[in-house]
């Protein structure tokens, strides 16, 4: 996999914000050395968030965001302003571009306090320094360049990589549960819901990490589990299935050997797995007409079997024998007010990042709305999930 096909949620996403007309999209374009967004003496012309995959050295693979100006007006400016301001829930650095001929407005004033109030590594960047008859010695978390001249903008460039680091160091996806010489059976369906061609991301992010842990991945579907797990010279240290048949691998799997499933090594990965565990038991308190939201990181085609949409609802019924009321939402649209749910089910979140799959939890543990994911919901369903927590030490 090369640096352009790394996924955007292992990206270290880096968001420019600003006020229109301050130069920030024109800055953006010299950060990238591309013409990713649209520049225009017009206010306003950037109207939603774009996205461009880079590499940054010596950091490597990165996510710029362009976002509307923060100083929008009238009742769609404040819908722009409010998907700008939901940019910083996913954003590792933030660069506040302002106008070196200005001080800061308000609008920039109050959004460098929330950058500072959330703790994300921010760059205060004065564009237009070329209109200066002076330009500042740079400071700690300030630089004045142009975008126009080029002035500065390597210099930017080596900043943002410093500074563009996410919070602590990554754990593994499943490595640290590994020795070298392990082999670990990786348990694939291949349904009506599986990729033409190729293995969903939590799959092939997991069979890298096995390799990177000096372990072996043998990949199998569930339909000759039980084959392959006959013709092993001895058990394998794991077992990581899809959560939608562990049901049907927890009856073939032996007791001793450690069983878990892909979405619930990636709540590990990318966010809190305790609380995700414990959001697991609301469902055992849910009512008929209780509203629960279903949420998923990415958008897809739906199928007609589904999980999100068709299949959780269903299991959920058949082991509770109530019928909530149901919302889904996909992609970055996630709701800031969940106080009218009982319930979040979310995804394993392979496409968002870690601070953003954190921030999603904790806007429901902040409002006292549990949330759970996937696996862990359907293991709990199933009655395995004490057995499917067992390679994790920690809880």
């Amino acid at each position: 996999m090369s640096l352009n096909d790394t996924p955007a949620g292992e990206r270290v996403h880096i968001a420019f914000f600003g006020r229109r007309n301050a130069g920030k999209s024109s800055l953006v374009n010299a950060f990238t050395g591309q013409d990713l967004a649209i520049v225009s003496d017009v206010k306003g012309t950037t109207t939603d968030p774009v996205y461009k995959a880079m590499e940054l050295l010596p950091l490597g693979p990165v996510q710029i965001i362009d976002t509307p100006g923060i100083d929008d007006e009238g009742a769609l400016g404040e819908l722009r302003v409010k998907k700008t301001r939901q940019v910083l829930n996913k954003t590792d650095l933030a660069i506040l571009v302002a106008d070196a001929t200005a001080p800061l407005g308000r609008a920039e004033e109050e959004l460098l306090a929330l950058i500072q109030n959330k703790g994300i590594p921010y760059l205060l960047v004065w564009n237009k320094a070329d209109l200066l008859e002076a330009v500042p010695e740079e400071g700690e978390n300030t630089l004045w360049v142009s975008a126009l001249t080029g002035l500065h903008i390597h210099a930017l460039k080596e900043k943002a990589a410093k500074l563009a680091v996410q919070e602590g160091p990554k754990r593994p996806l499943i490595a640290d549960l590994l020795q070298p010489g392990d082999t670990v059976v990786l348990v694939v369906p291949i349904d009506k819901a599986a990729p033409k061609g190729r293995l969903i991301l939590p799959q092939q992010q997991t069979i890298r990490d096995v390799l990177e842990a000096g372990a072996a991945a043998l990949v199998c579907r569930d339909t000759e589990l039980a084959l392959t797990l006959a013709g092993l010279p001895k058990p394998p240290r794991l077992v990581v299935t899809d959560s939608q048949v562990f049901g049907k691998v927890a009856k073939i799997v032996p007791p001793s050997v450690p069983l878990t499933s892909f979405s619930i090594l990636m709540a590990r990965y990318k966010g809190d797995l305790s609380l995700t565990v414990a959001g697991a038991r609301a469902v055992k308190e849910l009512r008929t007409g209780d509203k629960v939201l279903i949420a998923e990181g990415c958008t897809h085609h739906r199928q007609c079997e589904d999980i999100g949409t068709v299949k959780l609802p269903q299991w959920i019924h058949e082991a509770t024998g109530v019928e909530p009321d149901y919302t889904f939402c996909s992609g970055r649209e996630y709701p800031e007010e969940l106080t009218p749910y009982k319930l979040v089910i979310h995804c394993g979140g392979c496409t968002l990042g870690e601070r953003e799959m954190k921030y999603r939890q904790r806007t429901a543990a902040d409002q006292g709305i549990p949330i759970t994911n996937y696996g862990i919901l359907i293991a709990s369903l199933n009655g395995i999930l004490e057995r499917t927590l067992e390679p994790f030490p920690e809880l």
